[in-house]
């Protein structure tokens, strides 16, 4: 069996995403797996909600705001958040998001993370 060549096709609309948004928290869409080298996907944050403060992944990260405002903190720094902005995270840099007013949404893309394995990690034993 001959398998067909990759060939480039339409993920997404993040104007669509944007307009489901609204009052949502969490992932709207992400890239499926499968052979890729990226992976993508479209946060909702709703009015006020916030991703607390972490250490970004071995990665570097870039933001796009489809929808919304609010407040990107981290390493001493605060970066406000408008539609059209294009964001760059660098690898482990610490990070919060605040969403404004009208919440926020963002596309986010980087490499792909290397996957660890799929098993569960052993606790320590209880004394």
């Amino acid at each position: 069996m001959t398998s067909m060549p990759p060939v480039p096709h339409r993920m997404a609309n993040t104007a669509d995403l944007a307009a489901q948004a609204a009052g949502r928290n969490g992932a709207l869409w992400k890239l499926e797996p499968g052979q890729r080298d990226l992976d993508a996907n479209v946060i909702a944050l709703a009015p006020g909600a916030e991703i607390g403060e972490h250490a970004g992944p071995e990665l570097d990260v870039l933001l796009h705001v489809v929808a919304g405002s609010g407040t990107l903190h981290g390493e001493g720094t605060t970066v406000q958040l408008a539609v059209g902005d294009v964001v760059y995270l660098p690898a482990r840099a610490r990070r919060r998001f605040v969403a404004g007013e009208q919440g926020l949404c963002y596309f986010s893309v980087h490499q792909r993370k290397k996957t660890v394995g799929l098993m569960p990690a052993r606790r320590p034993s209880e004394s």
